[in-house]
């Protein structure tokens, strides 16, 4: 049949190509549209996991690079100052290289299914008050003052959630406007349901750009300015913490004032 022989030719290679259902019988076009669908979400999957290995090969790339010419640059000149610089500018990149595989790991663990360990939290702004004892340091350094809005109960993975407060929180610390308040905002969306967002005050996002804030290695900035720092699998861990506690990640920027944040599960 043609249709069959259609289907045996499909390989990664020619996924775009779909099986033409004019020469089919008619109680067969149905399961062929069918068919046809499947290779679309096989073709998008495939695309994201080529882009991935993509992103993570360029992200590799800057600090073994950056190893490599300290090491040659350290062999050219043994002096025993120069060699200290050189291992501390390596042990730099190392953890840098480290962080990126760690993140990697924890968003594969994601990915496999591996779910909240959820424990009762009477309040979730005592949680967010120990993120920001530990992020008031950068939160000054960048003329900043934050505050936490509301509270919330329920069963959560409290490390869990305190990883996407701290990612949220530098993430608003790189983009608020200098002099603003950053706000931990906590409200009940329903009996089921709990809204944990970061707002802050800076350059409005583009709506084309709010979609894509929580893929992996993006970055809004085109700039990349700060690239050393952040190596753009943030806000993706913040929506795998999400999707362990069942829930969603959203993100709203209207007139200056952005919210990043994850609904999730309360129970």
């Amino acid at each position: 049949m043609p249709g069959q022989r259609q289907a045996t030719k499909k390989s990664a290679d020619n996924l775009h190509h779909r099986l033409d259902s004019g020469e089919q019988p008619l109680e067969l076009v149905p399961l062929i549209d069918q068919f046809n669908a499947l290779l679309a979400r096989i073709e998008k999957a495939y695309s994201q996991m080529e882009g991935f290995n993509a992103d993570v090969a360029h992200e590799l790339c800057t600090p073994l690079a950056t190893l490599i010419a300290n090491n040659e640059l350290a062999l050219r000149r043994p002096e025993q100052a120069d060699m200290r610089e050189v291992l501390a500018s390596n042990l730099e990149e190392l953890h840098r290289l480290t962080g990126i595989v760690n993140d990697m790991l924890f968003l594969s663990q994601a990915d496999r299914g591996v779910g909240a360990r959820r424990t009762r939290v009477a309040s979730l702004a005592s949680v967010a008050a120990d993120v920001l004892d530990y992020h008031e340091a950068a939160l000054a350094d960048a003329g900043l003052t934050a505050k936490v809005v509301g509270d919330a109960h329920g069963a959560f993975d409290v490390p869990l959630l305190r990883r996407a407060l701290s990612n949220l929180l530098g993430n608003a610390t790189r983009y608020a406007r200098k002099g603003s308040i950053v706000q931990v905002i906590f409200r009940t969306v329903d009996e089921e349901h709990v809204l944990l967002s970061v707002t802050n005050c800076g350059d409005t996002i583009d709506p084309e750009i709010l979609p894509h804030l929580f893929d992996r290695f993006f970055r809004a900035d085109p700039a990349r300015s700060h690239g050393q720092s952040n190596h753009g699998l943030g806000l993706a861990i913040v929506g795998a913490i999400a999707r362990m506690h069942q829930g969603k990640p959203v993100a709203r920027s209207e007139n200056g004032v952005t919210s990043v944040g994850i609904e999730i599960r309360a129970q």
